[in-house]
């Protein structure tokens, strides 16, 4: 499955949030926990509407997303799973 790189993009920086959080605490975690569920929304929203235009299954979508970006994390290439 081609995955769009805007959808790769959308999730990595979700993921990039999310990292951030270890160690935070009090205002300083919850303040981060906003940034990370907009972005994950915004992640959400994108391959949600990804499934609907291509008639995929939104949940396969998702985890070709998830897995193109774990895939790129490792060092290897992401995109088409």
């Amino acid at each position: 499955m081609d995955i769009p790189d805007d959808l790769i993009a959308l999730e990595r920086a979700a993921e990039e949030q999310r990292a951030q959080l270890a160690g935070l605490d009090g205002e300083e975690y919850e303040a981060q926990r906003r940034t990370w569920r907009t972005a994950a929304g915004a992640a959400q929203a994108a391959i949600t509407a990804h499934a609907e235009a291509t008639g995929l299954d939104r949940y396969t979508v998702e985890m070709a997303v998830k897995r193109a970006v774990r895939h790129a994390e490792d060092g290897r290439p992401g995109g088409a799973t």
